[in-house]
């Protein structure tokens, strides 16, 4: 890759970081390239990206984005995972890592806070923002339909009351 090429690529992963709710770092050494296809395409279909990027350049994209410095986990054969969704990178990566030995997760960030793998293993175990909204509008919609519940149970009383009295006559 020229100058340019690592140019352009760090330009495009700080953009990303500057976006990313969370970063997840995790060792691929051993991984085959059919798996590796499978870990995109989990990544992708839960809206995160998975990117594999010289060490030395993720330091530099990582300068300026305002993530926590997780420049300590870039050794060896690395790869980032990253997405807006501040949980979907990491539910991803730890979902992949149980069923694969060779994906290890080593830490990430989340903002400016920098996590272990127990830390992204911990966010992993959330609810995704869809599934929080979805929980939320059944909690807002639950008084509404106790309300509406309450109002029409005394007019039904008052129908089976006299259903009952015709029913005597």
């Amino acid at each position: 890759m020229d100058k340019a090429g690592k140019r352009a690529l760090v330009g495009d992963l700080n953009e990303a970081f500057k976006e990313a709710g969370s970063v997840v770092v995790a060792h691929y050494k051993g991984l085959t390239v059919a798996d590796m296809q499978t870990l995109r395409k989990q990544m992708k279909a839960n809206g995160a990206t998975l990117k594999v990027a010289k060490n030395r350049l993720t330091k530099l994209a990582l300068q300026g984005a305002g993530l926590a410095d997780f420049s300590a986990l870039l050794t060896g054969p690395t790869v980032i995972a990253y997405s807006k969704d501040p949980i979907a990178a990491s539910k991803s990566a730890a979902e992949f890592a149980k069923g694969n030995d060779n994906f290890v997760l080593l830490g990430g960030a989340l903002g400016t806070t920098l996590l272990n793998a127990d830390g992204i293993k911990a966010l992993a175990s959330l609810p995704s923002i869809d599934q929080l909204r979805g929980k939320l509008i059944g909690l807002l919609q639950a008084p509404a339909t106790k309300i509406a519940g309450v109002v029409q149970a005394p007019a039904s009383q008052l129908a089976r009351l006299f259903s009952a009295y015709a029913a005597k006559a």
